[in-house]
């Protein structure tokens, strides 16, 4: 009986052990072929080859550094702004005793949610590289989309995430924050921002539809960089206007609460219909994406409270603001090494993508609240 056991155990070895031989010849034998036609040439062609595979490595050594390493990635990097110190609203004018002792000249409150707009975007272009724009990216693992793989695109989903937040917001600026509806013209540095952030993501310095060159990404990015400081520049000489009516906060917060319910959405599609636990190649960019998504609306959204200072006042918001910037601050705590999308009930492999959605329903129900209150 322990005979008949232990054949069968040693069947599935050999069966395994004959497997691995043959994956690994299949695997090497595009090596082994290229080492020998290496070994048959001149240096004539050594050379070239070695040139190339050296530049090979390089530039998937780069490209690995930029996929691992996350300069400056902090979720408070938001106490940074200081913002619980502004007493006055953005576009108001400073007193004189903030307005650096200069009595003759007039000076405004800069737009907290421009600053930030404009930090979070050179933070994905300048401080970090944008990565799916980069070529190595955009050629994929063997053809196939880093996305549709469980390496190296956490990043890209991330800044992706921080992307769409910003999209977002600065499409309300031009809509509504930065003018007067009805009674003003829209401002071109924030029409000018907003064109270029809409950009696509993914644009190298050549493409093949249309053929020809092109301008990268991040070069349209950080034009809308400049145009966000420079309207702030403007604001800050009240030179441009800020509208921080009561009714423009509650229409940006309905709009920040829909994106957001959008993610939710995704995240529960993946959750309910992909749930293969670490095996699901997809559950790492979702995941990623919201948690950008969280990071960038985070700051915005702290932002808004120091821009809209006077509304929150008035409305007595405090209270239900300062519990959704504790419900960011939980959902940005979650930081897993792998991510799983596991059933909910499961016991071994535990659902990260639930989880993540778990907490953006709940910032979203305090967003909705806070709507509400504003509706009164």
């Amino acid at each position: 009986m322990l005979d008949r056991i232990a054949g069968f155990f040693r069947l599935i070895g050999q069966t395994i052990g004959r497997w691995a031989r043959l994956f690994f010849a299949w695997a090497f034998w595009p090596f082994l072929a290229a080492h020998g036609w290496y070994q048959r040439r001149s240096w004539m062609v050594r050379l070239p080859v070695i040139a190339f595979v050296a530049l090979f490595v390089v530039l998937y050594g780069y490209f690995f550094w930029q996929t691992q390493v996350w300069t400056n990635f902090n979720t408070a990097f938001v106490d940074q702004y200081r913002l619980s110190e502004r007493k006055v609203p953005a576009g108001q004018e400073l007193p004189v005793a903030e307005a650096s002792g200069a009595a003759a000249a007039k000076t405004c409150q800069r737009s907290a949610i421009v600053d930030v707009t404009a930090d979070l975007t050179d933070f994905n272009v300048d401080q970090n590289a944008w990565i799916s724009s980069m070529l190595l990216y955009k050629m994929g693992f063997f053809g196939i989309d880093w996305d549709h793989t469980p390496f190296l695109d956490n990043k890209a989903s991330f800044q992706r995430g921080i992307n769409q937040a910003v999209r977002r917001t600065s499409a309300e600026l031009v809509d509504t924050l930065g003018r007067v509806r009805g009674t003003s013209g829209i401002n071109n540095d924030l029409q000018s921002a907003r064109g270029n952030l809409q950009f696509d993501e993914h644009s190298w310095y050549f493409g093949l539809n249309p053929f020809g060159p092109k301008t990268p990404t991040p070069s349209y990015y950080r034009s809308a960089i400049g145009s966000l400081r420079k309207f702030n520049t403007d604001l800050s000489a009240c030179n441009v206007i800020f509208d921080g009516r009561a009714d423009n906060l509650m229409q940006f917060i309905d709009r920040v609460a829909n994106d957001l319910g959008g993610t939710s959405d995704m995240l529960a599609e993946r959750s309910e219909h992909h749930n293969r636990g670490w095996f699901d190649t997809r559950a790492d960019d979702r995941f990623w994406f919201a948690y950008g998504q969280l990071y960038a609306y985070y700051a915005i959204l702290a932002a808004a409270q120091a821009d809209f200072s006077q509304v929150v006042q008035e409305r007595n918001l405090g209270a239900v603001w300062g519990g959704t910037m504790r419900q960011f601050q939980a959902a940005l705590r979650i930081q897993p090494a792998i991510i799983s999308n596991g059933r909910e009930d499961g016991w071994i492999m535990p659902s990260h993508l639930a989880t993540m959605g778990f907490y953006i329903l709940r910032v979203r129900s305090n967003l909705v609240e806070i709507r509400s209150v504003l509706d009164r």
